[in-house]
């Protein structure tokens, strides 16, 4: 018993007061400190001091009786071949969309219940009616609303529920799949409404977000910024705050504010292993809503720049491989043939590393960007070609999914040609039968670069350090010239089902 007493007083005293209590040669000798000598010692420890403008608040009641008004609920009518959600055991039986495995979305959806329906006469599932449930708010007096793409995607019928219960159908004013964001409209004149952040929030900011999780309608959840910049599947231009205010089913489209009842952020999407919140929700800043909001309100349409190349992200392998000192940019894969790009003199093979100045981190970074700049703008690239920097002038053109995809085109492997012959990098190659150029490969050592790589057989080798190789004795010969620069990586441009990419090769040593 004396022990654990003795433990409980070592804590409660503190490591000054013991080092008296012992090296002054006994207990009464610490008695006889005064009340200005103990104060001394706790004065002179490294006390930390919270400043005042984070001390913890009594609560967010006022902020949310302010921001409640202009939150609502969507209520969306279909016909689709849904996914049938019921809530069982309540009042509650709503029906979600389906989505393909790899929506950002999917999570929203797919833990609620087995997909049931009326079957056609030939056994598929057949059109039918469903509702669905979401969020918005109103960021004008007049009646616009912002919710999500896809709570309203293949909607026949949106109605907008009011806090107080008032109810209004609404017109779809315009969307735009690629940021997952819709702009709605309600008649009124003097509506409630909120605004957007006029400073950048920070990770560890403070963030409410106010919804309809469930249905249930007019929910508030507390949490702060986890993180911002993020990128999730599915998305095309990442940038994501992730926050760990409770997000479910519901809340999608709704608003996460700040402690000035500021809109930080529409949320969009959950990391879910097991189908409910577990603290990791993601929003789209407010910066980019407001300029995607904007566009819908003015023309209906999202309109954005197009470069019209295939890129990817420079890693440290692929920069050594070009003699760069920093492994940031965007290494152009392929350049679209009837895009901006190309006539302007980028080729396969430049990095790009800034845009009008501004430093790019990697692909996804680029790929915002020039989305961001407006059709018909001109651009100046900052690219790394050739162990050189060098400036190329576009002008772009206007995004859209035939170009995209004419942007992604590549080189497809052709089948195997006979007399294969072995590389010095573990690779067997074999010339395209075709003549279309390119060297297949046919076999991959397990233990070599390559395969560390992810070279494996069926793969096309197009270039080496940029020049294009079709016989054995050119890729060695590229890869001679490589070490003949003092460089232990070489620049590889590869094709794996139509889909050209850089791979940073290392080269033994001789």
């Amino acid at each position: 018993m004396r022990s654990t007493i003795l433990k409980r007083t070592s804590r409660w005293l503190g490591a000054s007061a013991l080092a008296l209590l012992v090296g002054i040669g006994g207990v009464s000798t610490a008695f006889v400190m005064t009340g200005q000598a103990a104060t001394a010692q706790v004065q002179n420890a490294a006390q930390i001091i919270v400043p005042e403008a984070v001390q913890p608040q009594a609560g967010f009641a006022d902020l949310v009786e302010a921001v409640k008004p202009a939150v609502v609920s969507i209520l969306v009518e279909a016909e689709e071949s849904p996914r049938n959600v019921q809530r069982r055991g309540g009042e509650f039986n709503f029906n979600f969309p389906d989505l393909p495995p790899d929506h950002p979305f999917h999570d929203f959806f797919d833990q609620f219940g087995d997909q049931f329906g009326q079957q056609g006469p030939r056994g598929e599932q057949a059109p039918r009616h469903f509702m669905a449930a979401g969020s918005g708010f109103v960021i004008s007096a007049d009646g616009y609303v912002v919710t999500n793409n896809h709570v309203v995607e293949d909607a026949t019928k949106v109605t907008v529920v009011f806090d107080d219960g008032t109810e209004q159908v609404a017109e779809i004013v315009g969307t735009d799949e690629r940021t997952d964001l819709a702009v709605l409209k309600i008649e009124g004149t003097d509506l409630p409404f909120v605004n957007f952040e006029t400073e950048q929030s920070r990770v560890g900011d403070w963030v409410v977000a106010v919804g309809n999780p469930f249905g249930l309608g007019g929910t508030v959840t507390v949490g702060v910024i986890s993180g911002s910049g993020r990128n999730i599947g599915g998305s095309n231009y990442g940038d994501f705050l992730q926050i760990d205010a409770a997000v479910n089913t519901g809340n999608s489209g709704g608003p996460a504010f700040n402690t000035k009842g500021e809109v930080v952020g529409v949320n969009t999407a959950i990391y879910s292993p097991n189908g409910g919140n577990v603290g990791i929700a993601f929003a789209i800043p407010a910066a980019t809503v407001k300029g995607i909001v904007n566009q819908l309100i003015d023309s209906g349409t999202v309109t954005r720049g197009y470069l019209g190349v295939g890129i990817q992200d420079v890693n440290r392998d692929i920069a050594d491989g070009v003699g760069l000192a920093d492994a940031k940019g965007a290494i152009v894969s392929n350049v679209a043939d009837d895009g901006p790009a190309g006539p302007a003199g980028v080729k396969s093979g430049d990095i790009i590393t800034a845009v009008d100045g501004d430093k790019i981190d990697d692909a996804l970074d680029l790929s915002r960007t020039i989305a961001g700049k407006s059709p018909d703008s001109t651009v100046e690239l900052t690219i790394w070609r050739d162990g050189a920097e060098t400036t190329v002038s576009v002008k772009l053109g206007t995004l859209n999914e035939e170009a995209l995809a004419q942007a992604d085109q590549g080189q497809s492997p052709v089948p195997p040609a006979p007399l294969p012959a072995e590389t010095s990098v573990g690779l067997t190659l074999v010339p395209n039968s075709d003549g279309s150029g390119g060297l297949l490969i046919q076999n991959v050592e397990p233990e070599s670069p390559a395969a560390a790589k992810g070279l494996a057989v069926g793969d096309a080798i197009l270039e080496v350090n940029n020049t294009p190789v079709n016989t054995l004795e050119e890729f060695e010969s590229a890869l001679d010239a490589v070490k003949a620069q003092g460089r232990s990586t070489a620049l590889v441009k590869a094709s794996r089902d139509g889909n050209d990419r850089f791979i940073g090769l290392p080269l033994a040593a001789d």
